[in-house]
């Protein structure tokens, strides 16, 4: 499926696009859109969230850490078909089009499509969400800082907004829902790929740190569920005797220029994981932090680099007898988070985690296990990298197909879909020819200026 560009163009002044066919036109977004304000007289309608990656959202399928008001009431309305935007997020394209009646803030902006454009929504959230509108959105959201950047009513109706003829906005939909869908697929096969590759890694490592690599060991009991039978030679263990473990909060008084240069940011590590930057620092020591209070409870996670550690996170350090990458993947095995409490809201103590017990094989067969893990499990990671980068591969060709089909720089018009096979993407050479044609098609474009 070779995509070309337009026979024709014609010069137009936006800064971020010099040509067009020659049949579309530059409108207002005024020509297209009307605003609406109609509120809430109950606030009991079905509240609504606007993000850069999902668009519209109802809130309750998504992980919103920002409080609830008591009431809704007064509170903006939007229908099916409505554009919704996230005026203080526009500059991130925090906007998309609703696919449902709620509510939403009243700091939001809502636009429905006036008579001769309704029923189109599809095309303009192509268009709207295209990478090539980000710099519009971005030039016209003012402000002091970027947290307070904010697209006013008046700003987004003098957009200029590209209109191409009915028929072809509509054959454009028609590709793009046919690409996107067949990549959205792609990206799901990838991710469950992944999933299984990881599992199918863990397996390994858990027998591994359990059971040794020596598959002729004579074995007995540990007494412990979660660790099973173990190598008779092994000794079993409480984890008091071999580490030191503390929590709250770690700063240096020292600045991070004195180990590295004054521009070097630290992660700053918490119980979910790596919660922001800091140009503080608390260690250079590697440290294993486990997730102490909230939803990643007993997540345990190797630090090898300085880092500034919450206080929503245990640190294990001063490790004894064990190589602390052999002791981070037996903590994994232990599934520490099932030790927590069971209230509302999770938590894990030091003191827990002290009394379990755990194997201790000798220092050197830890060694030789570490060794066994990482030659057994190369292929596999390998094979993570790889479709990670399909992944990212097809979604930047996804973002560029986008952009260029909706601003016109390839013509899909006489591309039938119903034609086209609906064949499998099962590896990454079908990601190669895709990018292959949009490159060669891109080549074009570039050789006409």
């Amino acid at each position: 499926m070779k995509l070309k560009q337009y026979p024709e163009y014609k010069e137009v002044k936006l800064p971020w696009i010099n040509k067009l066919p020659l049949e579309w036109k530059v409108l207002r977004a005024k020509t297209i859109f009307k605003p609406i304000n109609i509120r809430s007289k109950t606030g009991e309608e079905e509240l609504l969230s606007v993000s850069e990656k999902k668009g519209v959202s109802l809130r309750k399928n998504i992980n919103v850490t920002m409080f609830k008001a008591e009431s809704y009431k007064g509170y903006k309305l939007c229908w099916p078909g409505d554009l919704v935007i996230n005026s203080l997020w526009a500059w991130m394209q925090g906007l998309g089009f609703s696919k449902y009646h709620g509510i939403i803030s009243t700091a939001y902006g809502v636009y429905r499509l006036k008579n001769k454009y309704q029923f189109e929504y599809k095309f303009f959230d192509y268009l709207l969400r295209s990478s090539a509108y980000l710099w519009e959105l971005r030039v016209r959201s003012k402000g002091i800082w970027k947290s307070r950047y904010q697209l006013t009513d008046d700003a987004f109706m003098t957009m200029p907004i590209i209109i191409p003829s009915k028929s072809e906005r509509r054959r454009i939909v028609r590709f793009l829902d046919f690409k996107c869908t067949r990549i959205a697929k792609f990206i799901r096969n990838k991710h469950r790929l992944i999933k299984l590759l990881k599992e199918q890694k863990q397996v390994i490592i858990n027998q591994a740190v359990t059971q040794g690599v020596n598959p002729d060991v004579k074995m007995k009991p540990s007494g412990i569920d979660w660790l099973g039978d173990i190598p008779e030679h092994w000794d079993v263990v409480p984890l008091r005797w071999y580490i030191f473990i503390s929590s709250g909060e770690f700063r240096s008084t020292e600045q991070v220029s004195n180990y590295q240069a004054e521009n070097c940011r630290y992660p700053v590590i918490g119980g979910n994981g790596v919660m922001g930057y800091t140009n503080e620092y608390n260690s250079t020591e590697e440290t294993i932090v486990l997730g102490r209070v909230g939803a990643l409870c007993g997540n345990v996670r190797l630090i090898k680099e300085c880092a500034w550690i919450t206080d929503n996170a245990l640190r294990i350090r001063q490790i004894k007898q064990f190589f602390i990458d052999y002791l981070v993947e037996q903590l994994r095995v232990m599934n520490l988070n099932i030790l927590s409490n069971s209230s509302a809201q999770p938590l894990i103590t030091g003191e827990i985690v002290k009394s379990q017990k755990v194997a201790l094989p000798p220092i050197e067969e830890q060694k030789t296990i570490l060794t066994s893990i990482g030659e057994c499990t190369s292929n596999i990671d390998l094979a993570i990298e790889k479709a990670k980068r399909e992944i990212e591969l097809i979604s930047e060709y996804r973002t560029r197909l986008v952009s260029d089909v909706v601003t016109g720089k390839l013509d899909v018009r006489n591309i039938n879909v119903d034609n086209i096979l609906d064949e499998e993407i099962i590896d990454g050479s079908t990601i190669n020819e895709e990018t292959q044609d949009l490159n060669d098609s891109m080549k074009e474009v570039s050789n006409e200026h």
